[in-house]
């Protein structure tokens, strides 16, 4: 195992990877919960996604260990979820079995192109301030679900939305737990998301606002209300609608994925001459990955930012995400704490993660209107319309026509010109 891992190339142990891994798990398990209660508004059954995410993030994290030999840790991902749940299923009102046919689609096209290596030239036609508008955008839109979900936020006949009666037991409550998260982190503790919700729980169990489990280790849930649905939803995806959902997935995944691998792959010092070494694998991984999970009965998984907190605890090798897939495997016998988990315990992980997202904005070239005006667009169309799908085709609108009015139409890559045909029929098509 040590030499299979290369332990000694890399300065590590047995000792140190543990540690990392288990920091990784940390950090990131909260997905375990969260993803439950997004995918169970879209009317899926809470134990299967429940069994779903946990399988597809400890198959995913060995699949990423013996192959790619990276310290990084999967699972569904993030933004994807919410889009699976509240864009398509809500939104659009397509059955979740069938949107979750459309993700299998999506992830077996994204491991396609990233085997073929046209994953790579898709991403260096796309200026990297859409890309960063898009993973903003959908931070702000996840904060905004959670604190919909927190009673923050309410609807309102006059101003669309407003603000809701803060004073209720529920709303303080999550208020709470958003404080003490947000405390953790400004101290530097990994797993702030983590410990966070669990703090916030046993207050919530203290106090009465949520009843104590009957239980706290469990047999697993079944599975079989969500695994293989998507194949067997095959048939029924030839609709205009499922083309945005599988475009929407693979473009989110296709720069979500990449960059995450590389900014932990940079943080851990793997990059030689600003290249990934196996990078082939590493992307290959998260592709994989997204092909389970739609066949298991979750939306699609990908590399997690996380995994950083793992490095910096002295995670080198792919041993540390065996540690993090045991981890996630083990937690599956803890489902009856799903009873604790209310939106008053994931809405502060909703917001946290969307401030944690939406960082990316520093990145926007902002004195650069051809940049600045479409990344703005992107990122506030999103929860402004409810729709991830809507923000991402506002924004790949306005910037090839704002760079051809410039003059530039030359510095534009063929596919942006695709792209912009592809979403001016989308919207006539909406219409």
């Amino acid at each position: 195992m040590e030499q299979y891992f290369g332990f000694n190339e890399k300065n590590t142990n047995f000792k140190t990877e543990t540690i990392g891994g288990l920091t990784t798990f940390m950090a990131m398990s909260y997905i375990l919960f969260v993803n439950t209660a997004i995918l169970s508004d879209a009317g899926m059954d809470e134990g299967a996604v429940f069994v779903a995410t946990g399988l597809t993030a400890a198959i995913s994290c060995i699949i990423m260990a013996l192959w790619a030999n990276y310290p990084i840790g999967l699972a569904p991902g993030m933004g994807l979820n919410a889009f699976f749940a509240y864009t398509v299923v809500i939104g659009m009102g397509i059955p979740w079995e069938t949107a979750l046919s459309g993700m299998l689609v999506a992830g077996v096209i994204f491991l396609a192109l990233t085997l073929t290596g046209l994953r790579e030239k898709v991403i260096d036609a796309i200026p990297p301030q859409l890309k960063d508008a898009t993973v903003a955008g959908i931070g702000i839109y996840i904060a905004f679900i959670g604190l919909q979900n927190a009673g923050v936020v309410a609807g309102d006949e006059e101003t669309l939305v407003t603000l809701s009666s803060i004073t209720s037991p529920a709303t303080l409550l999550a208020m709470f737990g958003l404080i003490v998260t947000a405390i953790m982190l400004v101290r530097g503790v990994n797993a702030a998301i983590f410990f966070g919700m669990i703090i916030t729980s046993l207050v919530g169990v203290i106090t009465g606002l949520i009843p104590i489990p009957s239980q706290v280790i469990s047999t697993l849930p079944s599975l079989a209300p969500t695994f293989g649905v998507a194949i067997a939803e095959l048939p029924n995806i030839l609709q205009p609608e499922i083309f945005t959902v599988v475009f929407t997935v693979l473009f989110v995944n296709f720069f979500d994925a990449t960059g995450t691998i590389i900014a932990v792959a940079k943080k851990a010092g793997f990059l030689k001459d600003d290249k990934l070494p196996r990078a082939k694998q590493a992307l290959g991984a998260d592709a994989i990955a997204s092909v389970v999970g739609s066949i298991l009965g979750t939306s699609n998984t990908n590399s997690y930012i996380e995994s950083a907190s793992g490095v910096a605890a002295g995670a080198r090798t792919g041993f540390a995400s065996l540690i993090t897939a045991l981890c996630f495997f083990l937690f599956l016998f803890l489902s009856p704490l799903l009873e604790v988990v209310t939106n008053s315990v994931t809405a502060p992980a909703l917001i946290i993660v969307g401030v944690l997202m939406a960082s990316s904005l520093g990145s926007i070239k902002w004195d650069q209107m051809e940049y600045a005006i479409p990344a703005f667009i992107t990122a506030i169309a999103m929860p402004l319309t409810y729709s991830i799908a809507n923000g991402i085709a506002l924004g790949f609108i306005a910037y090839p026509i704002l760079k051809i009015v410039k003059g530039e139409y030359k510095d534009l890559h063929p596919i942006m010109y695709l792209l912009l045909i592809t979403f001016i029929a989308y919207f006539i098509w909406l219409a």
